[in-house]
């Protein structure tokens, strides 16, 4: 396998690492939104958060919330912003979770996609009843 972010838990290409244990490794966006943005991945590769064997979701999550706040006090940012994208728009197909400063008006505008709403409360209730019967899917 080829993977640039297995690569940078490895120590095989170089990295700003901020974080590393058994679990997680958490580096510098090369392309940052504002300096200080992290990226966080598990040690070990899977493509999408539905790929993380359920034991490690607990555990990973936990390495999150501390980088996280280290973003937050080392960057003296006001809050930050967590995202993951699964599959669309995910630039390297391994688990990362992206955690970016944030000040009050510091340019980045909300979310990168318009809006919408449901056609009705019937499109709004079906919809739901879908999502809720692929729970044990």
């Amino acid at each position: 396998m080829n993977c640039t972010f297995c690569a940078i838990a490895s120590g095989e290409l170089p990295s700003h690492r901020v974080f590393a244990d058994e679990v997680a490794v958490g580096f510098l966006d090369a392309r940052p939104l504002f300096p200080g943005h992290v990226l966080v991945i598990p040690r070990h590769h899977v493509e999408t958060l539905t790929d993380l064997p359920e034991p490690e979701i607990g555990p990973f999550f936990v390495r999150v919330r501390r980088l996280t706040g280290a973003v937050e006090r080392g960057t003296a940012a006001a809050g930050s912003f967590v995202a993951m994208n699964n599959r669309v728009s995910q630039s390297v197909p391994h688990l990362h979770v992206h955690v970016v400063p944030r000040n009050r008006k510091d340019g980045l505008r909300g979310f990168f996609w318009p809006r919408t709403r449901y056609r009705d409360e019937e499109h709004a209730v079906e919809t739901a009843r879908l999502i809720h019967a692929a729970l044990d899917g």
